[in-house]
């Protein structure tokens, strides 16, 4: 039905953990399947064979890891060129430490990489206050996790905070699909 590219870039672990359980909620959509790159290994054409993409990062220093911008200015940027990506579905998810709820900048990382999905001409898919484990780790942006405890020490992303994860993926995963049927009933002339 729709395939979900999710690219992330991780440093000890949590982010990858979010992206196989943003992952594990896409595969509970019937018929729709997630590919996860990390971004150092994601191509255009694993950008241009998906209905919708899924940006993951942890939080440096307020912004986006290096290695997902790299992806943006190098493989969106081509996309974009082409108009590639035009009217598919994306959303974004963070992992972070430092002070505050998840880290200082989850919201301007979010924010940063819905620029880039905007770029594209995708929908952006939100996140609903109603999901699931919203009150956790969630914003109106996407799900973010936690992962580092205020010391600095990496303490992962625990099960009640991955659960809003899950449920971001199944509802981007649902919003590919529509809009993948729509592409193809207007190439069929409907």
């Amino acid at each position: 039905m729709a395939n979900l590219l999710i690219v992330y870039a991780s440093d000890y672990g949590s982010t990858k953990k979010a992206a196989e359980a943003v992952a594990a909620g896409v595969a509970t959509v019937n018929g729709c399947t997630a590919t996860i790159r990390e971004a150092e290994k994601a191509t255009l054409d694993d950008l241009s064979a998906a209905d919708g993409l899924i940006l993951g990062s942890p939080t440096h220093m307020g912004s986006m890891d290096w290695r997902v911008k790299k992806f943006i200015d190098t493989v969106t940027a081509a996309a974009w060129m082409k108009g590639i990506f035009i009217g598919r579905a994306g959303g974004v998810f963070m992992t972070g430490g430092g002070y505050g709820g998840s880290g200082g900048g989850c919201e301007l990382t979010m924010l940063a990489m819905l620029n880039d999905l905007a770029e594209l001409g995708a929908l952006i898919v939100p996140l609903p206050n109603s999901t699931p484990g919203y009150a956790k780790a969630g914003l109106q942006w996407g799900p973010y996790g936690r992962s580092h405890a205020e010391d600095g020490k990496p303490i992962g992303l625990s099960d009640d905070k991955l659960e809003v994860f899950r449920h971001h993926g199944a509802n981007i995963a649902r919003a590919a699909a529509l809009l993948k049927g729509a592409r193809i009933f207007q190439t069929q002339g409907g």
